[in-house]
């Protein structure tokens, strides 16, 4: 995805939009641009690389006027290539545009400007919107604006200025999503908060096929039809500290550090002694949580993931069938949903396309939504029936680590709350899980405190190129997650496969250089079954890496390497067990010479389908 960042006020725009656009680099960082309007007209710079690469060549911060855009580019339309660089510019070079989205009719509409005589510089349909802007010009911008916005299909968020309007900046969107950051004297837009929470506390969400015209001390917003909008706006309470690296080498070791703060961050508030407290968010009368049928969870990637533990959850402690679905896949197979079943979203950003659309098509067939968001206001949020937040704050990183803990524990506090409802658990079974959810964040601490020994452990294994995790029950999805994990940050690659299927195929695989990650914990269900499956790797030469309870002495004695994690139940252990291959991953990554911040190809939040 790409990072879209524009300025207007009286500080100078590009040290400004270079210092937003850093903090977004998450979003994209294959090319890099910005445009400027002063004195003499409009000033653009791009190059293919990274912010700091192509700001060393082309020194953004020497670049004059108050007004701006800067994007960094995650590439969908077009190769990585300067020409292809945001921002693009009409013929004159006096009407610049970024862009984040997809405009699916660009072929057509790119036709028709060509035979105006209109030639194009780069292979991108973001260039449409340009030249049409420029064709519809006749002094006013918003109506240019306008005008070309109803001649697309597809998703866009934008950023606009010209020289020939030097007071003012236009954004728009329309299924991507574009914030605008509301200062003093000053005004900003971007893709997303963590970019403008130095400068501005007080966020405009854009909504769909709405049009904004800001300037330094006003913001107008408009539907597509010139109609003025009525906005909301949002306080944001993020520290913007949390925005910052704090002393540690990469984002992604800092948000692995913050999990025990954040466990404690969404149990606050959240817990009594005896009940689980969520009466506010979940707004379900206790009649209809008793009469659900059926569960559906659609999301994407990590959060598929925490869904997975989450089905487990909610069936064994809350007695509710549950389905999760993917969900790219959730929309375009006509899925049975009624009035009976809850869907659940799960989003990190709250802006995820597929998962949106997923939301959207439940919706139209009558289901009620609740969703499990991060970013307070994101699209999934807004049209949703409830949100339960998941009180993460920033996560920069682009592998997520601290929005899964942070996925997995509200799942657990929702499952125990509908459990409690519907008469599943009893008074003495709340507060034991009450008891067991306590413990949490000085356990998760004490797998951190223990982190050299898994850099120990990482450097031996960061040459291998292939790795198998293994994990039974409720640990199955935290193999998912920590073979994910490996591949995105160092390119290994690497499977995760319930430990049962192992001998139906992956176990051709396993030779001396194949690594085996077993989640091996205590559990009387499939302790034993485990213990099986690592002797069957062991015959076939297999390296064998537990994530073993602290202190069961037979299944240390059968792997060839333990990271242990301290008992809880059963229930909760995967929010220990995805601690250390987290770590195991982010060591792997930087002793193989990666940027795990950056993973090649990947971006933090995917808002187009």
């Amino acid at each position: 995805m790409c990072g879209i960042v524009g300025y207007i006020g009286n500080r100078k725009a590009s040290t400004v939009l270079l210092e937003c656009l850093k903090r977004l680099e998450y979003r994209g960082y294959d090319s890099v641009g910005m445009a400027c309007v002063n004195d003499k007209g409009l000033d653009v710079r791009k190059d293919v690389g990274t912010i700091d690469k192509v700001d060393n060549k082309l020194n953004f911060k020497s670049m004059g006027g108050s007004i701006g855009l800067a994007h960094s580019r995650w590439s969908t339309h077009g190769k990585t290539t300067k020409e292809n660089a945001h921002p693009h510019c009409n013929f004159e070079k006096d009407i610049s545009i970024v862009h984040n989205g997809i405009i699916e009719n660009h072929n057509d509409l790119k036709n028709r400007l060509e035979k105006k005589g209109i030639k194009f510089c780069s292979e991108t349909d973001t260039e449409v919107i340009v030249h049409l802007v420029d064709t519809y010009y006749k002094g006013d911008l918003k109506d240019a604006v306008l005008k070309s916005l109803k001649k697309i299909d597809g998703s866009y968020a934008i950023g606009l200025i010209s020289a020939r309007d030097k007071d003012k900046l236009i954004a728009a969107r329309n299924e991507s999503p574009l914030i605008i950051g509301l200062g003093s004297g000053e005004n900003f837009i971007a893709s997303d908060v963590p970019a403008v929470i130095k400068y501005a506390r007080k966020v405009i969400y854009l909504d769909n096929k709405e049009v904004a015209v800001i300037t330094k001390d006003k913001v107008d917003v408009f539907d597509l039809e010139g109609n003025k909008v009525r906005k909301k706006i949002h306080k944001i309470d993020w520290n913007p500290e949390k925005a910052e690296k704090q002393g540690f080498e990469h984002f992604m070791l800092k948000e692995i550090f913050e999990q025990p703060d954040v466990i404690a961050e969404n149990v606050k508030g959240r817990i009594g002694e005896e009940a689980i407290r969520l009466t506010k968010e979940i707004e379900l009368k206790n009649t209809e949580i008793k009469e659900l049928r059926r569960i559906i969870i659609v999301a994407c990637g990590t959060s598929w993931h925490a869904g997975i533990v989450g089905e487990f959850m909610l069936e064994e402690l809350a007695r509710i069938p549950v389905e999760v679905e993917y969900a790219s896949e959730f929309r375009y197979r006509d899925p049975i949903v009624d009035k009976g079943t809850l869907v659940i979203s799960i989003s990190q950003s709250g802006e995820t396309a597929d998962t949106l659309a997923a939301v959207r098509e439940a919706k139209k067939k009558g289901a009620k939504i609740l969703s499990i968001v991060n970013v307070v206001g994101s699209s999934i949020a807004r049209e949703s029936d409830m949100v339960l937040y998941t009180k993460a704050g920033p996560e920069i990183g682009v592998a997520s680590t601290k929005a899964f803990t942070s996925q997995l524990i509200i799942l657990y506090l929702m499952t125990v709350y509908f459990g409690s409802i519907r008469e599943v658990i009893g008074q003495q079974q709340i507060r034991n899980r009450i008891r067991d959810l306590r413990l949490l964040p000085m356990q998760i601490q004490s797998i951190l405190d223990n982190s050299d020994y898994i850099k120990l452990h990482a450097q031996k294994y960061s040459e291998r190129r292939n790795a198998l995790y293994l994990g039974r029950g409720i640990n199955y999805p935290i193999a998912l997650e920590g073979a994910l994990k490996l591949k995105e940050v160092s390119y290994i690659h690497a499977e995760g496969y319930p430990a049962a299927e192992m001998k139906h195929g992956p176990i051709a695989l396993i030779d001396k250089d194949m690594p085996i990650v077993v989640i091996a914990t205590k559990d009387n269900r499939t302790y034993r079954k485990v213990l099986s499956n690592i002797q069957e790797v062991k015959a076939r030469g297999g390296e064998v890496i537990g994530i073993v309870t602290k202190g069961d002495k037979e299944i240390a004695k059968q792997v060839d390497h333990n990271l242990y994690i301290p008992e809880n139940s059963y229930i909760l252990t995967p929010l220990l067990a995805v601690i250390p291959l987290q770590l195991f991953a982010y060591y792997v990554a930087v002793m193989k010479g990666f940027d795990p911040d950056k993973p090649r190809n990947l971006a933090k939040a995917v808002c187009v389908e």
